[in-house]
């Protein structure tokens, strides 16, 4: 097995075109599981841990949005002034496996590998990011809705590298929660992130390791948007509850060596009534 580190963003693009084969590394978390667990068996991976393009991160404040480049880690994430902007994120960052995974782990990584279970990824759908690809031809921008088609299966060309994700910045509360067979270090059972957007007068939630891929609760989010109270942040234990039923109906759950079908759907009931009433405590 062959392992080319590059230096440069035009050196990475160059690189995939030559090899589009080539398995791309950046924390590496997952990849290297797989590989010593012999799941893998790439005869070329490409480190990209040094393209400076891609360990930055900018806040537009005209637009409202951060950019956060694909190298970005979630340790960087929990810190200020990113865990300002994007609160939900920084909340799952910091559940995100051990504090050296977290110095490691990436947002393109975890975008990549677009794992059903992946802690940030409930939050990239509710915020509605948008996920950047380049490759040696050209760029494009895919929605973060469309960008996974099945369990770590994406929307990306073996020639193409996410360089980027955009996440709009809102102003309402949001929040992140999960369930796990532990505490800590843990891959999430279920989960679920909550986002109001105060501007648009809606409520946003999407739902995580209940389906092969990340799931909108499009019937809780608008029956929220039409039973709180924005203004005064009021949503009554009926409208709770109601919102939650929604919610677990909304999630396509399966039996496997970590929970029930059952109690997965159970969970997201629970978590997303719980960030509901997080969300507007007069009640």
């Amino acid at each position: 097995m062959s392992c080319l580190n590059v230096t440069t963003l035009a050196g990475a693009l160059d690189a995939l075109a030559a090899d589009p084969g080539a398995l791309v590394l950046a924390g590496g978390t997952d990849l290297l599981v797989e590989i010593n667990m012999g799941h893998r068996r790439p005869t070329s991976v490409l480190s990209v841990t040094r393209v400076p393009e891609l360990r930055s991160w900018a806040h537009d404040p005209s637009n409202a949005t951060v950019r956060l480049g694909a190298a970005v880690t979630y340790a960087e994430v929990m810190e200020h002034p990113l865990a300002g902007l994007l609160p939900a994120l920084a909340q799952a960052a910091r559940t995100v496996g051990s504090p050296q995974i977290r110095n490691t782990a990436t947002v393109g990584g975890n975008v990549g590998t677009s794992s059903p279970a992946g802690d940030g990824l409930p939050v990239l759908a509710a915020l509605e990011a948008v996920v950047h690809l380049a490759s040696a031809t050209g760029v494009r921008e895919v929605p973060f809705a469309e960008f996974a088609t099945a369990p770590k299966r994406t929307v990306r060309r073996p020639d193409e590298l996410i360089t980027a994700i955009t996440v709009p910045v809102l102003t309402g509360w949001q929040g992140y929660s999960k369930v796990g067979v532990r505490n800590a270090m843990v891959i999430a059972t279920a989960s679920t992130c909550l986002a109001v957007d105060e501007a648009a007068g809606n409520v946003r939630l999407a739902l995580g390791s209940v389906g092969p891929v990340i799931i909108r609760a499009s019937a809780a989010e608008a029956f929220a948007r039409a039973s709180v109270d924005f203004a005064e942040r009021r949503a009554t234990a009926d409208t709770v509850r109601e919102f939650a039923a929604l919610a677990a109906a909304a999630a396509r759950p399966i039996d496997d060596h970590r929970s029930t079908a059952a109690y997965r759907r159970h969970a997201i009931g629970v978590l997303a009534g719980r960030l509901l009433r997080r969300a507007f405590p007069n009640g």
